[in-house]
């Protein structure tokens, strides 16, 4: 299946890409594309680095206080 690309920049960086490596033109693209995405592939997703994000604030933040139960809750609306 070809895969025509019809940007001149592009076309630039996999000709100094193949060089480089000494390789030909489509083995630098297929090599550069595996890089990527095996480097997307390893990122933590969203949902991991919320994750992240909360057990760093549990352990900065540490929680103390009085528990939020009904009676806690129903005393700051008394007057």
């Amino acid at each position: 299946m070809p895969l025509y690309v019809k940007d001149q920049e592009v076309d630039r960086l996999a000709d100094r890409l193949s060089a480089l490596r000494k390789v030909s033109k489509t083995e630098a693209v297929r090599q550069a594309l595996t890089h990527e995405l095996e480097r997307a592939e390893s990122e933590p997703t969203l949902v991991e680095k919320a994750h992240a994000f909360i057990r760093e604030l549990d352990a900065r933040y540490p929680k103390n206080g009085p528990r939020a139960d009904k009676a806690f809750i129903d005393s700051l609306y008394e007057k």
